[in-house]
């Protein structure tokens, strides 16, 4: 039984495998395409029509390579992030971009590379349909047909057929087993060597992502201080100056008419209530108590339970506080971000997703804590639109996290947050 589940491990292996050459090959066709054409387009640019054609063509090449850089996590050692759109239209600007200097290697070199890497891998794993194929037809071939001739047996009769074929059947698969994730592999290597960026740039991206995300850390905590302030202002303030008052009268009321004291003491006990009650929700939006009690498993648990869209949670690997697989070498500020993006989150789809469905999976892979809302509302949820998702971005980036926002028009919204938290 082992055996036969490795093989079929290895079968799958080999289609996925097969299935990357394949979008390869496309790929290397696409781009046999395209460099002669973007080679003519840039002598164009000497008569200028070629200054308005080339940032085009960089662009849909921009598609083409983030579409590689996409899939190189499954078979290169290492993902290589999309580079993005080309943000801007003019034709200095795009080729300023660094990234698309590696586009334009990565073209050059996946014409041949490509084109033959992705042919020979998906052409190995259709090898032994080819030899069953052939073998099977020898009758159709004249007597002195080369392909009559297989391992110097010739082939006249189904006896000799079958005695030359299987060998070779049997070393077909072999082929179509273990070719097609070699190349594959070799395939993604070369893509991601002429993809990825230098360890220069990788670092001129990172401090340029750490001075946009301490940018939004001290926005974000600039707003919260000022809504903790309007909260305190406005509610539990208030709330102790009435107070104050309810018992100053009190106090002048007590000696001329000791009666009339008792209401008035009954509305300060509760305004003091009221306040105490506002000062709770006030600290609560600092830090809840839940995760505190129940760690951040037993918290993310009870907001889906009071969600009013239907919803169900998957904790994957958390386990429960203090246990094993359990959070409490999670920092306390991972904790607080993730659970106040879930519980936003959560907000957006009943007031905005006309969602029927919602459901929440939160887990931890190595030092990675993952979590995934997903409804299946009417989607076109923005930034800017009203939904607190830019406050769920400054609030995961300032713990060095990312949040991504997948929400065509008409659905399904998928809001993905991913927070470093230690190993």
């Amino acid at each position: 039984m082992n055996n036969i589940s490795m093989t079929r491990a290895s079968a799958a292996r080999s289609a996925r495998a097969a299935g990357y050459c394949a979008t390869v090959f496309v790929r290397g066709l696409a781009l046999v395409v395209l460099v002669p054409v973007l080679m003519y387009s840039a002598v164009l640019c000497l008569v200028g029509v070629g200054l308005l054609i080339l940032p085009h063509e960089l662009r849909l090449l921009r598609r083409l390579a983030d579409g590689e850089r996409d899939r190189l996590g499954r078979w290169a050692a290492a993902s290589t992030p999309p580079a993005g759109p080309h943000v801007r239209r003019r034709l200095m600007a795009v080729l300023s971009d660094p990234a698309t200097g590696r586009d334009l290697r990565w073209a050059a070199a996946m014409t041949v590379a490509g084109t033959a890497l992705g042919l020979i891998g998906a052409a190995l794993f259709l090898f032994p349909v080819a030899v069953v194929v052939l073998v099977g037809l020898w009758w159709l071939f004249p007597a002195d047909d080369p392909i009559r001739l297989i391992l110097n047996v010739p082939i006249d009769s189904w006896g000799s057929a079958v005695y030359a074929g299987v060998p070779q059947f049997l070393l077909s698969v072999l082929l179509a087993l273990f070719g097609p994730p070699l190349l594959a592999r070799l395939a993604a290597s070369v893509s991601r060597w002429l993809l990825a960026p230098s360890a220069a740039a990788v670092l001129a991206e990172r401090v340029s992502t750490l001075d946009r995300t301490r940018t939004g850390a001290i926005d974000a905590h600039g707003n919260e201080l000022r809504r903790i302030e309007r909260d305190l202002h406005d509610g539990t303030q208030a709330r102790l100056v009435s107070l104050a008052m309810q018992l100053g009268l009190a106090e002048r009321t007590l000696s001329a008419d000791p009666a009339a004291v008792g209401p008035l003491l009954t509305r300060a006990r509760e305004g003091a209530e009221e306040a105490m009650a506002e000062l709770r929700d006030v600290l609560r939006s600092v830090y809840p108590p839940i995760l505190a009690d129940r760690g951040l498993a037993g918290a993310v648990s009870a907001v889906v339970a009071r969600c009013p869209v239907p919803a169900t949670v998957e904790l994957g690997e958390l386990g429960q506080p203090g246990g094993p697989g359990g959070l409490g070498d999670v920092p306390a500020q991972i904790e607080v971000a993730v659970y106040f993006a879930i519980t936003e989150a959560l907000t957006n789809v009943a007031k905005h997703a006309h969602a029927g469905s919602v459901s929440v999976t939160l887990a931890r892979a190595g030092g990675t804590l993952r979590a995934e809302i997903t409804d299946d509302g009417r989607g076109g949820a923005a930034e800017g639109g009203g939904t607190g998702l830019r406050g769920m971005r400054q609030r995961i980036e300032a713990v060095d996290g990312v949040l991504r926002v997948q929400s065509p028009a008409g659905g399904p919204t998928v809001i993905t947050v991913e927070c470093p938290c230690g190993s």
